[in-house]
Order: C-alpha cells, then sequence, then structure tokens
C-alpha cells in the first residue's frame, strides 16, 4: 500500500508533499532531519494523504497536488476541517 500525503511545518506552515509506503517511518525520517529540504523547516505533522494500491498512482496524485489545481483542492479541504474543528470545539 502507498500513500500521498502532505505535512505542515509546525515552525513556519510551509507544506511538503510527497508520497511513500511507509509513511509512519517517513515522518519521522522528515522530523529527524534525514531529509534535505524538510530539515530546515521541521517540526512537521500530517494534514492529509490518501492511500494507493499502486506505485504508480501516489506519484501521479503526489504531482496533481503540486500544481496549482491540486494545492487549491487540498488547500480547501484543510480549510474546511479546521472550519469543523472549529465549531465542534465552540459546541463543547
Amino acid at each position: 500500500m502507498y500513500c500521498t500525503y502532505i505535512l505542515s511545518s509546525e515552525k513556519d506552515g510551509s507544506y511538503y508533499i510527497g508520497f511513500t509506503n511507509k509513511l509512519q517511518k517517513r515522518i519521522s525520517q522528515h522530523n529527524s532531519g534525514k531529509s534535505k529540504y524538510t530539515s530546515k523547516h521541521q517540526p512537521y505533522k500530517l494534514i492529509y494523504y490518501e492511500p494507493f494500491e499502486t506505485k504508480t498512482e501516489a506519484i501521479q496524485r503526489e504531482k496533481y497536488f503540486k500544481t496549482k489545481e491540486g494545492r487549491d483542492f487540498f488547500l480547501r479541504k484543510i480549510e474546511i476541517v479546521k472550519l469543523v474543528k472549529s465549531k465542534t470545539s465552540r459546541a463543547r
């Protein structure tokens, strides 16, 4: 099983988009500085992922998320989740 994932930097709010077949291990690598790009922006938290049966599907989705259309898509999803969480926490 592969997945495409999106991380958010807790340091500066930047995003990282990738794919892997070992999500928890890959997040640990990002947060321990083993990835050149993400080492400057750590720590990261997982904000979104989608599972896929094949590596090819995961790579295609990663490429989509790196387009303007794909970025707009996941940013809308993130805003919806924040809105729902906000309404849920106020209802308590």
